[in-house]
Formats: C-alpha cells, sequence, structure tokens
C-alpha cells in the first residue's frame, strides 16, 4: 500500500513540474518572437528611403500616392500597431514588388520546395552523422577513425558555396551523373542536398564520435564489453542514448536551417524555393517580404528549438530531476 502510495504521489509531483517546464518555455517562445517581430519592424523603418526610392522614372505624386496605398504615409506608431495585429491574425502583408501578391501565398509556394529540400539534406546528414561517428568512435585511432576525421575537416572547413560548385564540376558536368540545377525531378535534388547536409553530418559526426568515446569509458559499458554481450545489444539502448544528447541539441538550428533551405545553394542551383525570394526581396527592398521572411524563419527556428528542448526533457531523466528538485 505504501508502495502504491508513493507511486501516486509521484506521479501528482511530477505532472505540475511537467506542465510548469511547458509554459516556460512556451513562454520564451512568445517572448522571443515579439521581440524578433519588433526589432525587424523597426530596422526596416530606420532604412533611409523607402521600396518606390530607386525607381527614377517614377513621378513625385505617383510616388506619394504609392506611399498612401501601402499605408507608409501614416505615422511610425500606427504601422507598428497594424503590423502587430496582421501577425497575430497570421497576416504578413502584401508584396510592394509584386503587386496583388501576398507575402503568406509566396511563403507557402516556396516553403514546400525548400522544405522537400531541407527534409532530404536532414535526414541525409542525421543518418550518415551518427552511423560515421559512431563507427569512427569504434575504431578510435586506426585507419577508419582517421578518413572520417579527414572527411569531416573538409565538410566543416568548405564553404557551402564552393563545395556546391566542385560537385556541380565533377558530377555534372566532368561526370555528367546528375543534373546541373533546376529542380523538379529526384536526380535533381541530389547534389543539392549533398551541398547542404555536408557541414552539418561533419559537425554530427564529430559530436557522435565524441559522444560515443566518452560513454565507452563509463564503468556499465565496460562491464556489458567484459560480459561479452553483442554490439547490438548494448550500443543502441545504452551507449547511444546517452551519447547522442549533443547531437539532440544541434537538431533544433539544423532542422530550422535546412527547412527554410540555403539561399546560397539554392541561388546556385536555380531552386525556386524561400532563398530567391528572400534575395530578391532584399535588392527590391521589398519591406513586407523582408520582414515576412525573416518572421516566418524565425518562427520555424524558435519551433524547432522548442521542439527539441521538450524532446531534451523527455530523452534525458536528470532535467526532470533537476527541475523535481528546483
Amino acid at each position: 500500500m505504501n508502495g502504491v502510495e508513493h507511486e501516486q504521489k509521484k506521479k501528482k509531483t511530477i505532472l505540475p513540474i511537467a506542465w510548469g517546464y511547458f509554459l516556460r518555455k512556451c513562454l520564451a517562445f512568445i517572448c522571443s518572437l515579439f521581440i524578433i517581430a519588433s526589432l525587424t519592424f523597426f530596422l526596416m523603418n530606420w532604412i533611409p528611403g523607402d521600396p518606390f526610392s530607386d525607381e527614377q522614372t517614377l513621378r513625385r505624386d505617383m510616388h506619394e500616392s504609392l506611399l498612401q496605398h501601402h499605408g507608409l504615409h501614416r505615422p511610425w506608431w500606427i504601422q507598428y500597431r497594424d503590423y502587430l495585429a496582421n501577425v497575430l491574425q497570421g497576416h504578413l502583408g502584401y508584396s510592394f514588388k509584386y503587386p496583388g501578391r501576398s507575402v503568406n501565398s509566396i511563403i507557402g509556394e516556396g516553403f514546400v520546395i525548400s522544405a522537400q529540400l531541407g527534409l532530404q539534406a536532414f535526414c541525409t546528414a542525421l543518418f550518415l552523422g551518427i552511423s560515421l561517428g559512431t563507427l569512427s568512435a569504434l575504431h578510435a585511432h586506426l585507419w577508419q577513425d582517421r578518413s572520417i576525421l579527414i572527411f569531416t575537416t573538409i565538410g566543416i572547413s568548405i564553404p557551402s558555396f564552393i563545395l556546391a560548385t566542385l560537385l556541380q564540376y565533377s558530377l555534372a558536368i566532368y561526370f555528367p551523373l546528375f543534373p546541373l540545377a533546376r529542380w523538379g525531378t529526384f536526380s535533381q535534388t541530389i547534389l543539392p542536398s549533398l551541398a547542404l547536409s555536408a557541414a552539418p553530418m561533419a559537425f554530427i559526426i564529430r559530436l557522435t564520435r565524441t559522444g560515443v568515446l566518452a560513454v565507452l569509458q563509463t564503468d556499465y559499458i565496460k562491464l556489458a564489453r567484459a560480459k561479452g554481450l553483442p554490439l547490438t545489444h548494448w550500443l543502441p539502448k545504452h551507449a547511444l542514448r546517452n551519447a547522442l544528447l549533443p547531437v539532440l541539441s544541434y537538431l533544433g538550428p539544423l532542422l530550422a536551417n535546412v527547412l527554410v533551405g540555403s539561399f546560397v545553394i539554392e541561388k546556385i542551383f536555380s531552386i525556386p524555393g524561400l532563398g530567391q525570394w528572400f534575395v530578391n526581396s532584399v535588392a527590391n527592398r521589398d519591406y513586407s517580404m523582408i520582414m515576412g521572411l525573416t518572421l516566418f524563419y524565425s518562427f520555424i527556428l524558435l519551433g524547432a528549438v522548442f521542439v527539441v528542448d521538450l524532446l531534451y526533457g523527455v530523452w534525458d531523466p536528470r532535467i526532470r530531476l533537476a527541475a523535481r528538485e528546483r
């Protein structure tokens, strides 16, 4: 009876802590998004000029008419109030350079392509990174380990746009195995996915190798290996569970970056994702597009970090115990 009462008391104690942890993360998410939206608005308003000032052939009366049409002639506090009201309703405004097109529709059109490329690069980096990192740790200081470390050094050192150019030259021009650019078929996604996943894969390999090496020195792993237990028994269940905690922390920003897509990679491979819209909006000084894309990217980044924080609390019991002690 005492054991049952202890378990019930333990569940009642953990439940408020779990909700408190969740509410703290939600509050941090909302506050961060509000600060980013405000900073983006004020930075856009502090830039000298307006989206139509670069058009030399535009008459003064037409210029003022465009400003009034888009509400840019009003005081900044009124624009800021309306901007926040629209953001709360999920409406990011209309493009200044593409008449009749809303920022929501442009994001919906480009995000599908960027997300497809990003998920493919994310899965490639995660699978190969954990596999090669574990292999490197299990064969530490041997030729397998040295070869993998050389690969990670190259992946971290070479910028993505140089790697993308090398992949185009070697695998699309010199050896015409894959298409040079464009988007549509699966073969056209391989080179940009490899270019986008190279650096994250190298980081995941390093993190996994370090984590697995540290876990291999623990007493319970030494005992399992001394008993002669097979590698498939203790490695995935006991070693990788603790070794992958640093990798789990890295997955939040990584997932956000690859989901939105790399602006440089999309430009090199002529991929019609969010990258080209962001580059064009900056070049055209399209304020609503810049603010909408920045806010959308921030939402994806903060959302991914939020989910990873929750998974981290589920994955690692020490976080729950620390919250329980507090």
